[in-house]
């Protein structure tokens, strides 16, 4: 079927040029809002309204009798997923759809490295068009609330200005190839739980602050062609179709010109769909994951609901037309934009994209000295770890990856460390499901934990490589953890490695932060992340030191699950309370203080802070100075510190700049991410780091005025390798 449409689409279009009239739509050197208006005009309303929804899972109507084709998506914020049937979630067994995984974006985030945005955003680009997909439903920049949340290992972390420094490139790069960017969850989709319902509830300077300015970074600098609608509601109105973000924010105050799309069964009102901004229903009662929809497509709200209502005369037909000059501008710009490049996929390219990627995103939580593991020293290695040898892109929901290649761990360790390597289990989680698990028997658990510690008293070291994996109540869209604690009994898996052989190094994959009760007793820690194709090679080069470890968390480790802001008011908070004859509902009680930003100001220390993450060599920071003690006006004020490696091998820092406002007339967090640099060091060399201060560094959003503002007085700048390790404290004055 769509093969059909597409060849029809390609004749009709044929056809027109070959008469001599050609139409200004199809003409690409006239400018694309006179193609828009004149292909707007030679269109019925039925044909206008067929754009504004789904003709299948995952494509939309484009206008056959022009030459105007279909929008193509692909789910795949990491990777393009396998094609999906035409008219239910099976997927389709093509043998030309395998892909890269490219490493999850909270690996991407833990670079804090921009230019692997950019190499990140051009590759999957190109896989996207080998694909002959428009549209990627991605990136994802909701911000990390609780670490609870199944879905934040698609996200950017904790910070609304690291997410927005890091998605910009991603966006700029994978739209080159003529795909559109659809940035997503617009907004506040920070919990699977009840996602579909609950309404949230929080300040506008929650709202500007932390929770918005990703997705204006996306917008105003990244120029993302399309958004997609988050599940939840807010100010008790679904995200999809919200008046307040759609219509005030997102195009009023941001000037969004693109579509915006729903998540799939995220609209619920034809008239609000109508009139509150959105674009294309892509999917109607469904959970977005397995359940199906008993109606035709003609049935969904922007169907043909939506067509009597404008045949009534109850929404104008104005508003119709604002969505097809919405959804053609994104075809020109992807679907009909003959100048795009041609694609390619899972080539020596990519696979060497996804290991630079995952190299730079692993960080080194705690190291005594053991690492790097010396291959010439440690011959008898064990691997403990479902992780080592599980496929790590199977399950989460619609982030699951068809790959080509996996290299895993356990096999890359083997090429490492020869054949002195040995494995064990140690604990079994089941098959990668969505809603619902496997139940492994108490039974089998102890067997392979006992097997596990049996094994690790004759090894010279123990790697374990365990974590959470794409489950149901783990990471995985639709539902949220349940625990804070590693699941499967890993917790004590690891308690009595470490009794039986003193060389354990934990090394586990998650996108989540975890409890770690065991800490004190384990020489070292690596966070790695779901990294895709190449995990196994990135995890065995930092552990064997051929990669030096240069990532960063993007978010903070509580030690304690109610060390975190959201956890600390209770349910009211997270998971939300449920009302009679209403949706639950949640409050965003901490307010602005997200994360570190909790931890300061509260002065709970984390277990490992945000920005945290060690090195195989050491970064020495000279004194920081600033070009001026004092800012006035528009100019700025420019901060600059040496940063040497006095170690003996090369390595990366993330220099980070955090501002704090010494007297406000609104309470702030004691400090806020402002600049990061991240800087490549050779032994004995230095390098100068300079930074750009101006008065936005400097401004909070004041919710009764409705407009950010600087305040004249003190502020202070920190410079440190972590939001806790401050290396020099500045002070300046603004007027």
């Amino acid at each position: 079927m769509k093969l059909k449409t597409t060849l029809m689409s390609i004749a009709i279009g044929t056809s027109i040029l070959a008469s001599g009239q050609q139409p200004i739509y199809l003409d690409k050197t006239k400018p694309i809002e006179e193609r828009v208006e004149d292909a707007l005009s030679r269109m019925t309303l039925e044909e206008k309204v067929r754009m504004c929804h789904a003709q299948s899972k995952f494509s939309s109507a484009g206008v056959p009798r022009l030459g105007i084709p279909e929008i193509r998506m692909s789910d795949g914020p990491h990777g393009v997923r396998a094609e999906i049937n035409w008219n239910d979630w099976g997927y389709s067994n093509w043998t030309n759809d395998s892909i890269t995984a490219f490493p999850a974006l909270t690996a991407l985030a833990a670079t804090w490295n921009p230019e692997m945005s950019a190499i990140y955003g051009k590759s999957i680009g190109e896989e996207a068009r080998y694909r002959d997909k428009n549209v990627m439903l991605g990136p994802g920049v909701n911000i990390y609330r609780t670490p609870l949340n199944g879905r934040n290992f698609e996200y950017m972390g904790e910070d609304p200005y690291l997410s927005g420094e890091m998605v910009v490139p991603y966006i700029q790069e994978l739209q080159k190839n003529g795909v559109a960017a659809c940035v997503k969850h617009f907004a506040f989709n920070n919990q699977e739980r009840w996602r579909g319902s609950i309404n949230v509830v929080l300040s506008d300077r929650a709202l500007y602050e932390i929770y918005l300015p990703a997705f204006k970074k996306a917008v105003v600098d990244g120029g993302a062609w399309s958004i997609m609608g988050a599940y939840n509601q807010v100010w008790d109105e679904h995200c999809c179709h919200n008046s307040r973000l759609l219509n005030d924010i997102l195009r009023g105050e941001w000037g969004f010109d693109g579509a915006v799309i729903t998540d799939w069964g995220g609209a619920h009102d034809t008239k609000q769909a109508a009139l509150n901004g959105l674009d294309i229903e892509m999917g109607t009662w469904t959970n977005g994951l397995t359940s199906e929809s008993k109606s035709p497509y003609s049935d969904y709200y922007l169907a043909n609901p939506y067509l009597n209502m404008i045949r009534s005369g109850e929404v104008p037909e104005s508003t119709v037309d604002d969505k097809a000059r919405n959804i053609l501008r994104l075809i020109f710009r992807t679907a009909m934009n003959p100048d795009r490049p041609f694609g390619s996929a899972t080539s020596p390219e990519h696979y060497a994209a996804a290991k630079r990627i995952g190299d730079e995103a692993i960080v080194l939580l705690k190291n005594n000295g053991i690492l790097p593991l010396d291959p010439a020293k440690y011959k008898k290695v064990l691997v403990v770890g479902e992780n080592a040898v599980r496929f790590l892109n199977e399950g989460g929901g619609s982030s699951e990856l068809k790959v080509k290649d996996m290299f895993t761990p356990l096999d890359a360790l083997r090429n490492t460390y020869g054949n002195g390597v040995t494995y064990a289990e140690g604990y079994r989680s089941g098959r990668a499901m969505y809603e619902r698990e496997d139940r492994i028997t108490q039974n089998t658990l102890d067997s392979l934990r006992n097997q596990a510690v049996a094994m690790a008293k004759d090894a010279d070291a123990v790697i374990y490589i365990g974590g959470l994996n794409k489950n149901a109540f783990q990471d995985c869209e639709s539902t949220d953890r349940r625990e804070y604690n590693l699941p499967w009994g890993q917790d004590k898996i690891i308690e009595e490695l470490v009794a039986v052989n003193p060389n354990v190094i934990v090394a586990n994959v998650t996108g989540n932060a975890y409890a770690m009760p065991w800490l004190d007793k384990v020489p070292a820690v690596i966070q790695s992340w779901y990294l895709g194709t190449m995990i196994g090679p990135s995890m065995a080069d930092v552990i064997s030191g051929k990669t030096n470890p240069s990532g960063k968390l993007p978010f903070s480790f509580p030690k304690r699950l109610e060390d975190n802001g959201a956890h600390s008011f209770g349910a009211e908070s997270y998971p939300g309370i449920e009302r009679e004859g209403k949706s639950p509902q949640q409050q965003y009680l901490e307010d602005i203080l997200v994360g570190y930003r909790w931890h300061d100001t509260k002065k709970i220390p984390a277990m490992f802070p945000f920005g945290h993450g060690l090195s195989y060599t050491t970064f020495e920071y000279d004194k920081a100075s600033l070009s001026s003690n004092l800012m006035e006006g528009d100019k700025s004020i420019t901060v600059t510190v040496p940063v040497t490696n006095i170690g003996k091998v090369a390595g990366k820092e993330v220099v980070q700049l955090y501002i704090a406002d010494e007297k406000s007339s609104l309470p702030r967090p004691l400090k806020e991410l402002k600049g990061f640099k991240k800087v490549e060091l050779n032994p004995s060399q230095t390098k100068v780091v300079k930074f750009e201060i101006t008065p936005d560094d400097l401004k909070f959003f004041d919710d009764k005025a409705h407009e950010w503002i600087a305040e004249p007085g003190k502020f202070k700048v920190y410079i440190g390798s972590s939001s806790t390790d401050i290396k020099s404290t500045l002070q300046f004055s603004y007027k």
